[in-house]
């Protein structure tokens, strides 16, 4: 594959040349020298290291998270990445269960919506309850404290 420029590194890997210089800024790409002809250019490294960063945000991780896999991925510290691991599988668990309650509590909605009577639709008057966040006391992190 030829020299890339930032544009078309941006456009590989399926984000904006803005979202390229931000992990750059953040450390997770390397900002390459400027000296070739027509400016700086990317290579493959840079579009495969792009993509490992999406591929992880993807699954969960933060920009701090991924940071800390790519130094776990020139030690091969497979301990720490399986420790990382974990955590993400936990959290992800604890969010599908607290869209899972979502979606319970919206599929029981529509059906009292249904269902007609007097009054005003349900669906449109339970979002000027309070918010109460309904985080699962049961879930891994609980089990995790517990």
């Amino acid at each position: 594959m030829k020299a890339m420029r930032i544009s078309d590194l941006a456009r590989a890997g399926g984000v904006g040349g803005e979202t390229v210089r931000f992990y750059q800024r953040k450390g997770l790409l390397a900002v390459p020298r400027g000296d070739a002809p027509g400016g700086r250019h990317y290579d493959e490294e840079d579009l495969r290291r792009l993509r490992y960063i999406k591929q992880a945000q993807n699954a969960g991780f933060t920009l701090a998270e991924i940071a800390q896999l790519i130094e776990l991925s020139h030690t091969d510290d497979r301990p720490a990445a399986r420790a990382m691991a974990r955590e993400r599988i936990a959290a992800l668990d604890d969010r599908i269960a607290v869209l899972q309650a979502a979606r319970q509590a919206l599929v029981k909605l529509e059906h009292d919506c249904v269902q007609g009577g007097d009054g005003p639709c349900p669906i449109l008057n339970v979002f000027e309850q309070p918010f109460v966040s309904r985080t699962p006391a049961s879930g891994p992190a609980a089990r995790r404290e517990g």
